[in-house]
């Protein structure tokens, strides 16, 4: 079947869940939910998987972009979480999204705020999580090991560093996504393939035993669809639906730092947190030439929102920790924007009434996932990103019991993702790195359409998104299908064209 998702496909097939019995229908459209759609429907199983507003709109677009072995789980003693993401990073690096999923260097800067201990119990764990990467079988060839940096070949990598004090750096290897929201497309054509209804701008209003009751957001019109099983994967958003759900969501909030600002970055670098023994922020250069410099992980009380607002004491907060290394300080205005997302992360400490208990930080909280099932009704939350694919994967075992279907073990471990065929050598480098092997097809909308929006991005790279990734309007296009949103004069400057192409 097609892997195309459009507004055509959408009307088509809402027309149809409406008149049928599914076996699984899916609420939420981020990594897990289309992850869950695709392993279902993988499974010979018939789905339909729905979202309030678009693929990756939620947590799935927000993260550090990092596929990571779970080295500071391992430091935490949670080897099983920390095994478990290694051997999910090696499933996404060799077998299901090599077009998508790189290994890319780490530097920690040996400054005079990393004391040798330190650096030594760095070096240890640099080693435990090269460990990891051998027993999850990743092959050394697609993963590096970690080594020790002197303090000129540290400079190289980061001009930028202050050299008093500098006596070098440790190098390490992980996996990281171009796109975050770039893979959950990716999950959600594939499922399309395999014959899923995945449709956008779909609300679940209610969720029971037997479906769900729906609101089409482009319409208002109201209706059930109807499913043997259902899988609750909205993440932060998952104890609106599900009560049982106790989360206590932290803030991860990421600066997006203007072009030129730290010149010559050719690595990641990793920034020891002050007053934290096993917590880096993340200095992270991208193909744009800006750099994003991440992360917090603050508690987030009160109603959650759609699009976290970024607050100003993070920005500072983040800019203070990157400062701290830096030879000339950045001031506030090389920050050209700024994004947070929510981790859905579970209350392990929540009391009998369901409140958390005070004493227990977001950032110590477990990153485990778990799976609740009330009959039919099953519910998957915590978690991260890395470790979606097994998290669906859960969950649709467990709805495949409830609700006494009939299908085999998931598939999803060894199943490409669309993009990750042969790569042609014939195409722009930039488009084989976000488009696989569709590189060639989507160059030929680009050689039609060859007008730039924004980010060397092309009119054409936006009309092949409305064609065949599902995007619907402007934002689709602008902070989904595309990173120009990132920043708003940018967003400002492409909306004219974005809007065109849609009508």
């Amino acid at each position: 079947m097609d892997s195309s998702l459009n507004a055509a496909r959408r009307a088509r097939e809402l027309a149809q869940v409406a008149d049928e019995r599914l076996d699984v229908l899916v609420v939420g459209l981020g990594a897990t939910g289309a992850g869950a759609a695709l392993d279902a429907a993988s499974r010979g199983l018939s789905v339909a998987a729905v979202d309030a507003h678009d693929l990756a709109f939620g947590t799935s677009r927000w993260s550090s972009k990092l596929i990571h072995g779970g080295l500071r789980y391992l430091a935490r003693g949670q080897v099983g979480v920390a095994y478990e993401s290694a051997v999910e990073r090696g499933v996404l690096l060799r077998h299901t999204a090599p077009h998508l999923v790189r290994a890319h260097p780490y530097v920690l800067p040996l400054t005079s705020g990393v004391s040798r201990a330190q650096a030594a119990l760095v070096m240890t764990g640099y080693r435990l999580g090269d460990g990891l990467r051998a027993a999850a079988r990743t092959p050394r060839r697609l993963l590096p090991g970690p080594t020790r940096l002197t303090a000129s070949r540290t400079h190289t990598l980061a001009p930028f560093l202050g050299e008093d004090g500098l006596r070098g750096g440790l190098l390490s290897w992980d996996g990281r996504l171009l796109d975050d929201a770039r893979l959950v497309v990716a999950l959600a054509r594939t499922a399309a393939a395999h014959g899923a209804r995945v449709l956008t701008r779909c609300r679940a209003l209610e969720l029971t035993a037997t479906g769900a009751r729906v609101r089409d957001e482009l319409t208002g019109a109201e209706f059930t669809i109807r499913a043997r099983a259902v899988v609750n994967a909205t993440g932060v958003w998952a104890g609106g639906l599900d009560p049982r759900v106790r989360l206590r969501p932290s803030r991860g909030t990421h600066l997006v730092l203007r072009a030129g600002a730290l010149p010559g970055l050719l690595a990641g670098l990793h920034v020891p947190m002050p007053g934290e023994s096993n917590r880096f922020a993340l200095v992270l250069p991208q193909a744009d030439g800006r750099v994003h410099v991440g992360l917090t992980d603050e508690p987030v009380d009160g109603p959650v929102p759609d699009e976290p607002e970024v607050p100003e004491e993070d920005v500072t907060a983040l800019l203070g920790v990157l400062n701290a290394i830096l030879e000339t300080p950045l001031p506030r205005e090389a920050v050209a924007g700024a994004y947070a997302g929510l981790r859905p992360l579970l209350d392990a400490d929540a009391d009998a009434a369901g409140s958390p208990r005070t004493g227990t930080r977001t950032a110590d909280l477990s990153r485990r996932h778990a799976v609740l099932a009330d009959g039919p009704l099953v519910t998957v939350v915590g978690g991260k990103l890395t470790t979606y694919r097994r998290m669906a994967e859960d969950a649709v075992d467990r709805a495949v019991s409830a609700g006494n279907l009939q299908a085999g073990p998931g598939r999803t471990a060894r199943l490409p993702l669309v993009g990750a065929g042969p790569q042609r050598a014939d195409v722009p480098p930039r488009l084989a790195e976000r488009y696989g092997s569709e590189a060639r097809a989507v160059h030929e909308l680009v050689k039609a359409y060859p007008e730039e929006v924004g980010l060397g991005i092309t009119e054409g790279e936006l009309l092949w998104s409305v064609r065949h990734e599902g995007a619907l309007d402007e934002g689709d296009l602008l902070d989904r299908r595309t990173r120009i949103g990132l920043v708003p004069e940018d967003r400002a400057a492409a909306l004219p064209a974005a809007r065109a192409l849609l009508h």
